[in-house]
């Protein structure tokens, strides 16, 4: 969803080899390179969550790295949704 000052956010879950292999702090990396707000974590079930906001060009740039994630990962699939633009409270990128 966008919000008045043109931001985007959106919410990926990136399924394969992406936990134990340095994936959030890839994720933290590229969020804080490209100028993001949000926030990265793993979930239980084995996948990795990354929820961030910004322009949609630039999100689109975060999508393509979340997809070929660092060296070690093997990135099976990648589900995008849009969510509200208040489900991001801060201004940087965190791992949660």
């Amino acid at each position: 969803m966008s919000d008045e000052q043109g931001r985007v956010t959106a919410r990926w879950l990136v399924s394969g080899r992406v936990q134990g292999v340095g994936y959030r702090w890839f994720a933290l990396r590229e969020g804080e390179r490209l100028g993001l707000a949000g926030w990265v974590r793993n979930l239980a079930d084995g996948q990795v969550e990354a929820v961030a906001a910004g322009p949609a060009e630039v999100l689109e740039q975060f999508e393509a790295v979340l997809r070929k994630g660092p060296r070690w990962a093997h990135v099976e699939s990648v589900e995008k949704a849009h969510v509200p633009h208040d489900v991001v409270h801060s201004n940087t990128f965190d791992i949660k």
